[in-house]
């Protein structure tokens, strides 16, 4: 239901029926508003080129066979849960992902 102006003064329309009900008392009238958030207050998330400055470890490529890559952990799934290892290889710039 929403408010709206009527011919008696605000009354509470259904968007869907088009019913509409006077409210009883202006303590039963709640408003709300919908926040509409810039792209600037929006979360980013970076799925491009990760840094340089990340650890390597020694994993075999499952593209080129190199037996290096740079490695890091996003909890992916439940927090209950472990998180996923993401391999990048050092040679070929290949990702992949492994699951405990």
């Amino acid at each position: 239901m929403v408010p709206v102006r009527g011919k008696e003064g605000i009354v509470l329309r259904c968007g869907k029926c088009g019913y509409e009900v006077r409210p009883k008392g202006k303590a039963s009238l709640v408003l709300r508003k919908r926040v509409r958030h810039s792209v600037r207050d929006r979360i980013i998330v970076i799925e491009g080129e990760q840094p340089r400055v990340l650890p390597k470890t020694k994993a075999l490529c499952p593209k080129c066979g190199n037996n290096e890559a740079f490695y890091w952990m996003v909890q992916t799934r439940a927090g209950d849960e472990p998180p996923t290892r993401f391999f990048k290889c050092t040679k070929c710039g290949f990702v992949w992902r492994e699951y405990d």
